[in-house]
């Protein structure tokens, strides 16, 4: 870490984040009230047979101190897949759990990710390490990284490391796969009797890893609150040089929870919902055709300029679309090796040909730009790496041909000037907002807590957020409770299922009531930067999504 800081950084090192009153009252030696088995999410039988030792574990509540002394623990942590502003203060929140329980606890963070715990790198946190990471952004206390772990070989050696270390406990910070990942890893160091625990916390900026029992993944608000000061600026460009639409994709993987939360907060003239899209079986000529209605009654109006926000997965969620990727998933998943050895030429004949009839079509009447992006390389489960898919280019292109197509028949008399941008990486390292703070450190310590309880293939839950901190309740629900199969390098694997945008949901139903009067009115909200100091109204306040949620 740089030596230099800035003075916000200095400022923040002083933040005490708030914690829920169980923990804040008899730190994490609680005790853990229990409810009735659970169940997976889908697939039952499947995920049963599959998990039978952890599977059908109740959901944990803490409510009192624990009976008892625990003694010291040794646990290891480490940071897995994509970074999440808070992740830090997840860290901090466990170190300061664990020595709460017994000051002769110790803490490993594992370098680099799942990579790091499988060679055994890794540093032992102390009071000084920790303290220069408080609240601030980023994962690079001890980095963070994508290996899978999901083979026994990669789970023998991850119990031989602990042993060697003498860790009974490990904690996993990350997403819906790193928690798949967990859930794995815990059933198996069950089944090997190895004595130990795997807890995981849920991580991501992309919003789909909630349910009745985690109502946010940590990042989502900070992020979405960068994203939409963004916005905000662009708007107010926008509508002070009114020549100019901006079409922007938003980070968010599959689901629409981030393009959604910042339209909620900023009110942009077009925002798509990936999941609409897929409910009412739009096609791609359907999205760019009311894309440019809207660009035209604009125009009529005399406001050629405006701001369009695009998900990230849109292109997967359009039907000939999702067919295709699906097709193509299958496909090079097959003849992954055959594949990689043909020149690009070669490579698009090959999927010509093997492509069904009506797939083959979509394929080639697309750009080649984009079917460059389809065919490139897989992500780690074998699909299509949406976020390099520009989608947002492809809609300029096929806006303006529309348009132009308008033009020549009498139907459109405006202009048409688009720009493009991409908001992903500036929002995942950013400084954590209160919130986020607040309840990153809550689900650390609430890892913590769970250890002492002698939990194990549970994820940290911290619920009730709406509320101020010290009535969050903080506890863990079972990794099992979330999962169902999934096609993965084509075959069906068990994964935690990612939370889509509900449509029936209220934050939907807010969106939806108000496009209509958000398309044709500069209705701009300017939400400006995150604030740190000053009124609760204005600094804790956490997303709409949740708020809306909860109303």
């Amino acid at each position: 870490m740089s030596k230099s800081i800035s003075p916000l950084q200095s400022a923040r090192a002083a933040y005490k984040p708030k914690l829920p009153k169980v923990l804040a009252e008899h730190g994490s030696a609680v005790n853990a009230s229990v409810g009735d088995p659970t169940e997976s999410v889908g697939d039952q039988a499947e995920v049963k047979e599959l998990f039978p030792n952890t599977y059908g574990l109740p959901v944990v509540n803490f409510d009192a101190p624990a009976q008892g002394k625990i003694g010291a623990l040794k646990v290891g942590v480490i940071l897995s897949g994509g970074q999440a502003p808070g992740g830090h203060n997840v860290i901090a929140g466990l170190y300061d759990g664990l020595n709460k329980i017994d000051s002769g606890s110790e803490l490993f963070g594992f370098l680099g990710g799942p990579s790091g715990l499988i060679d055994n790198e890794y540093v032992k946190f102390d009071d000084e390490l920790i303290g220069r990471f408080r609240n601030t952004g980023g994962f690079d206390i001890i980095g963070s990284g994508r290996t899978k772990l999901e083979t026994e070989e990669q789970f023998d050696k991850v119990i031989e490391n602990c042993k060697t270390l003498g860790i009974t406990a490990l904690v996993v910070i990350g997403g819906d796969d790193s928690n798949t990942n967990a859930c794995m890893l815990a059933e198996y160091c069950l089944k090997k009797e190895s004595g130990i625990q795997v807890i995981g916390c849920p991580k991501t900026i992309d919003g789909d890893l909630k349910n009745e029992w985690i109502e946010a993944s940590f990042g989502f608000d900070t992020a979405t609150k960068v994203y939409s000061e963004l916005i905000g600026n662009i708007q107010r460009d926008a509508n002070s040089a009114k020549k100019y639409w901006h079409f922007i994709k938003l980070m968010g993987r599959s689901a629409s929870h981030i393009a959604l939360e910042c339209a909620l907060k900023t009110h942009p003239n077009v925002t798509i919902i990936s999941e609409e899209v897929a409910e009412k079986k739009k096609t791609l000529r359907e999205i760019v055709t009311e894309i440019a209605t809207i660009v035209k009654k604009r125009a009529d109006a005399g406001k050629n300029f405006g701001i369009a926000l695009i998900p990230e997965g849109l292109i997967e969620f359009v039907p000939e679309m999702k067919k295709l990727i699906s097709e193509l998933n299958d496909l090079l998943a097959e003849n992954a090796t055959y594949f990689d050895s043909l020149l690009d030429d070669d490579k698009f004949q090959f999927v010509n040909s093997k492509l069904g009839a009506d797939t083959s079509h979509v394929f080639s009447s697309l750009p080649q730009s984009i079917q460059y992006q389809l065919l490139a390389d897989r992500d780690p489960h074998g699909n299509v790496q949406v976020s390099r898919i520009e989608t947002e280019k492809l809609l300029i292109d096929m806006v303006s041909d529309l348009l132009r197509e308008w033009k020549v028949k009498g139907n459109f008399s405006g202009k048409f000037n688009a720009l493009n941008h991409f908001f992903g990486y500036e929002g995942r390292c950013a400084a954590p907002s209160n919130f986020d703070a607040d309840y990153c450190y809550s689900l650390g310590y609430t890892a913590s807590a769970l250890i002492g309880a002698g939990k194990t293939g549970y994820l940290s839950s911290v619920r009730n957020l709406t509320e101020p901190a010290d009535q969050w309740i903080a506890g863990g629900i079972p990794l099992t409770m979330m999962m169902n199969l999934e096609r993965r390098h084509g075959k069906d694997k068990p994964v935690i299922k990612k939370a889509l945008v509900e449509l029936h949901g209220k934050p939907f139903h807010e969106y939806a009531y108000n496009r209509e009067a958000w398309a044709l009115e500069d209705d701009y909200i300017y939400p400006g930067p995150i604030q740190y100091f000053g009124p609760s109204e204005v600094c804790d306040i956490t997303t709409d999504t949740i708020q809306l949620e909860k109303k």
